[in-house]
């Protein structure tokens, strides 16, 4: 297939239409959403893919109506519990990025314990986008410099790229070389705004809930076919 990407971050759009679209509440679309995402983890396995990061609830997200982010977060908590023997079994190391603090107390004692039981594991490191927003996450990082600065242990011209993407959630973390947004909707919704300035993009009108090997195989084929050239040529 040629030359695959490292890293891949999906935003996982379309749970919500699909269960509208069935006649069925949109917690049902979550939950087959919840089916997709143990699907394309075992594909980026089984091809040798180390890094996946997935958008899995935004900063905006905490907007929705209170019982749709009440059973999100159930779903979350319920979702971590059900799969850590599965992290565990298959080699995948859990991390996540975001406002966790924002997390419901349940979910962040989940959300611990399986980022500390699976950080040794080496076959996949899944990262979970969770009360994410990029914007929120650069002014953090922002503000964190403003007070090394203010503190004296670092002067303005100090500051880089490379120290700025220190400060960012993912750091440590290799940018994403692939975006897929599923759902055929054409924009980035505040996510790794900084991290994906040379992802290659690819979006698909497939609803998450109905997102397979298929069609990562067609997300995967279609970046071995492009040339990146980083703005050099």
């Amino acid at each position: 297939m040629g030359v695959s990407p490292q890293h891949i971050a999906i935003i996982m759009d379309g749970n919500g239409r699909w269960a509208t679209r069935r006649g069925l509440p949109r917690a049902a679309g979550h939950r087959k959403g919840g089916e997709a995402v143990r699907r394309v983890v075992d594909g980026c396995i089984a091809r040798g893919i180390p890094w996946l990061t997935l958008y899995a609830f935004s900063t905006e997200n905490w907007g929705r109506p209170p019982e749709e982010v009440q059973g999100l977060m159930r779903m979350l908590n319920r979702f971590l519990q059900q799969t850590l023997p599965e992290m565990m079994q298959k080699g995948i190391q859990l991390r996540a990025i975001g406002e966790l603090d924002m997390l419901p107390i349940s979910c962040r004692n989940r959300l611990n314990s399986c980022l500390e039981k699976t950080k040794h594991n080496k076959n996949l490191v899944l990262t979970l986008a969770l009360s994410y927003g990029s914007r929120q996450e650069i002014t953090r990082a922002a503000q964190h410099l403003a007070v090394m600065v203010a503190e004296g242990r670092l002067t303005p011209s100090d500051i880089t790229s490379d120290l700025f993407a220190s400060q960012l959630d993912t750091a440590g973390m290799p940018d994403p070389d692939l975006l897929i947004r599923t759902s055929g909707e054409m924009r980035l919704s505040n996510y790794l705004l900084w991290q994906l300035s040379y992802a290659e993009l690819w979006v698909t009108p497939v609803l998450w809930p109905d997102f397979g090997e298929e069609e990562l195989d067609a997300a995967l084929e279609d970046y071995a076919g492009r040339h990146r050239r980083y703005g050099k040529r």
